[in-house]
Parts: C-alpha cells; structure tokens; sequence
C-alpha cells in the first residue's frame, strides 16, 4: 500500500460499473437512482483512462454500457470504499 502503479511498473483496467453506487437502504431491490447517467458518467470515465495513460500506466478499458464478464483475484488485505 505504500507504492504506487508507477512505482512497481504496474497496470490498470478500467471498467465502469454504476451497480458500485447501489442504495440498499430500503426493501429487498437496489436503487441506482443516484448514479450518473451515461451522459455524464461516460465522459468521465474515459477522461480517468487517459489520465492514466498520460501519466505512463498501460491502461486497458471495458466497452462503456455493455454487459461484461469480468474476472478478477484481489490481492490485498484491504478494499477501500470513496465517497463523494
């Protein structure tokens, strides 16, 4: 946690995933009435992908809106939550 992706030469991938900001406060069904819509939220995380790219960090991306099937191994002890 102390190193960052440019430290140990490492990789991103990008994948936007709006069921992130599900609200499960209320019944048995999650509300994603406070994601952004594609309109906003498209452009955003394209602009983070370049981000990434300009600052030297190979960067794959998801297809935006599309169903996916993605796989992945967390290796760490922690996951940490942003809010905004």
């Amino acid at each position: 946690m102390n190193r960052s992706l440019l430290d140990i030469g490492g990789g991103a991938i990008v994948v936007s995933q709006f069921t992130l900001y599900a609200d499960t406060r209320k019944g048995r069904r999650p509300s994603f009435t406070d994601a952004a819509p594609p309109q906003i939220a498209q452009p955003l995380v394209e602009r983070f992908a370049s981000f990434l790219n300009e600052m030297g960090i190979p960067t794959q991306t998801g297809q935006f809106g599309a169903h996916m099937l993605v796989e992945i191994a967390n290796d760490g002890p922690v996951t940490i939550i942003l809010e905004r």
